[in-house]
């Protein structure tokens, strides 16, 4: 935890260097002109570390709870700082603007309030603004946030970071603020240099509110392609993932005979035999003397798609030797939370084992479960004795089932273990197309988040990225392509499979070329086109053999929700 911590204090103090921090910079310079008082430095630095930590951890919390969208705290916060780029040019509103602030501070000392509210208002509004290149430390804690799992130890973790971002802050307004006061020809130019800063603060709030800081992040990496590489390397040392691990990403279940949690929380049952299913149809209590394998699934995921025959032949080779098998079925998308989707995916698969719907999450939580797929195999005691994440290793767990029922004495004549193989060609690593989880669109255009919004591609596609063309609407789940509309995909694999779903009833169609040509095709392409009917995993591509090609996908009729790239 202390190196955990350490090591978030510094990564914080290196990313005042990031590119992507060089948008915000002259709202900071502009801060030092500001003749309020010497203690507004120390107000921004404090709403800064506030507004970080509290909107780092509990950001997705908070728009589920009040329905209030990121883009609007973000609208709040450019507003603040448009304000008082405005009252450094004119006194009066300065005057106006501080006795409001000052009331943020009434528990502090007179002598102390001068300037620090206005401090205040401003370090909360770039808290909201600051978005750093995040090494693996603190996406860590991110990912913890969103599913709402924040510990005391991410509480920590995100506050060093914060300190570690707010000291050279503080060293750049302090420096500015003592220039300003001590060398003659600033003394003597005050008010000029003051207006000067007030509209560069006000220009570069106009800025960030038209999106014009991505252009100029992206400008900058275009420019000068090395700015900023290695800042976060460091994060990448073995000792860093191991503490990452044991520490902060502490969510998953030991396999030293610890007692499997009860399943509970259910929404509902499939497969099972009565005709009214209690919500807490199977307990793991119950099963005492039966061997259970817990298969955690989505059904738009390919990984959990290639496991499930796995699993359908285990329950059908051993169910009469004492093996139970339950589906944990937690949705990775909001379309899966619908029971009859689940329960066509479940007939769709030809699966005849219970599953469960874990829309909530709770079993999900109870296990501390981080995967999908995932496989927990429970003894004839209720302990877990065995786990899998992934794909994979099918004979290592089918052999696993057999020790287990083998000691509850249930399995009396060992069966060949002959699971067929198949191999994973895919280098280009999962790719999300809604907001929440986007990491590699190379358009050019900042991301309006719930906006429609019209994107380019660049001239050049970076490998593993991809780029939208035309009129899109980005949500935290999908992006929603319009009539027209275009999507570049740069991939290294065999197969491609995306996860869609048409917009409105109907049907929504997608062209696809590889390569710029209609060729190499998946199973779910017609002559060219994909018929998107309903909320699945669709086969794009199938090569021949694997390799790195562009896909283009375009989208000549009906809107159309994409979610995610698989590849195989």
């Amino acid at each position: 935890m202390l190196i955990l911590t350490l090591f978030a204090f510094f990564a914080g103090l290196v990313t005042i260097l990031s590119p992507c921090i060089l948008p915000i910079l002259p709202i900071l310079l502009s801060s030092t002109a500001d003749t309020s008082g010497k203690r507004r430095p120390v107000g921004i630095v404090i709403g800064f570390i506030a507004s970080f930590t509290f909107f780092t951890l509990f950001l997705s919390g908070l728009v589920n709870a009040l329905g209030i969208g990121a883009n609007a705290l973000r609208l709040f916060s450019v507003v603040v700082l448009a304000l008082f780029g405005l009252s450094l040019v004119v006194h009066k509103m300065q005057e106006a603007l501080e006795r409001v602030a000052s009331r943020l501070t009434t528990k502090f000392p007179v002598s102390n309030k001068q300037g620090f509210g206005g401090g205040i208002l401003v370090g909360l509004s770039l808290g909201v603004l600051w978005t750093p290149c995040v090494g693996p430390i603190l996406a860590a804690v991110i990912s913890l946030a969103l599913v709402g799992s924040v510990t005391a130890q991410a509480f920590l973790i995100t506050l060093a970071y914060a300190l570690g971002t707010a000291l050279p802050m503080f060293t750049i307004l302090q420096a500015g603020s003592t220039a300003r006061q001590r060398i003659p020809w600033l003394v003597q130019n005050a008010a000029a240099i003051q207006q000067s800063f007030g509209v560069l603060m006000l220009a570069t709030a106009i800025a960030i509110f038209f999106n014009l800081d991505r252009k100029f992040q992206t400008y900058i990496l275009q420019a000068f392609p090395q700015y900023g590489v290695g800042l976060t390397k460091f994060e990448d040392i073995p000792q860093i993932q191991t503490q990452l691990e044991k520490s902060l990403s502490k969510r998953q279940v030991k396999t030293t005979g610890e007692v499997a949690p009860e399943i509970l929380g259910g929404q509902a049952w499939f497969n099972l035999p009565n005709a009214v299913i209690p919500i807490d149809a199977l307990q793991l209590a119950d099963l005492r003397g039966k061997v259970v394998l817990l298969d955690f699934w989505t059904y738009s995921c390919i990984n959990c798609q290639r496991t499930l025959p796995y699993i359908q032949n285990w329950w059908e080779k051993y169910q009469d030797d004492g093996l139970v098998v339950i589906g944990i079925h937690s949705p990775e998308f909001e379309f899966e939370k619908n029971a009859n989707n689940v329960a066509k995916a479940i007939s769709d698969f030809g699966l005849t084992y219970p599953v469960v719907q874990d829309n909530e999450f709770t079993i999900w939580r109870a296990y501390s479960n981080r995967y999908w797929p995932a496989k927990y195999l429970i003894d004839a005691e209720g302990k877990i004795r065995y786990t899998h994440f992934g794909e994979g290793k099918y004979d290592e767990s089918e052999a696993a089932i057999q020790e287990l029922l083998t000691e509850a004495g249930s399995l009396t004549t060992e069966k060949v273990v002959e699971n067929p193989t198949y191999q994973t060609y895919a280098q280009t690593r999962e790719t999300y197309l809604g907001y929440a989880r986007m990491e590699s669109l190379a358009s050019p255009e900042k991301v309006l988040q719930d906006v429609t919004t019209l994107y380019t591609t660049p001239a050049i596609m970076p490998r593993d990225q991809f780029a939208l063309a035309g009129t899109w609407q980005i949500t935290p789940e999908y992006a929603a392509a319009s009539v027209g509309a275009k999507l570049q995909l740069n991939f290294s694999s065999k197969s491609v499979f995306l996860v869609a779903r048409p917009k409105t009833a109907g049907t929504a169609k997608i062209q696809v070329h590889v390569d710029g040509k209609p060729q190499f095709f998946g199973a779910d392409v017609v002559e060219g086109t994909v018929q998107v009917t309903s909320d699945r995993l669709y086969s794009v591509v199938e090569l021949s053999e694997p390799g790195r090609h562009t896909l283009e996908l375009t989208f000549p009729e009906g809107e159309i929700e994409l979610y995610a790239f698989t590849f195989g």
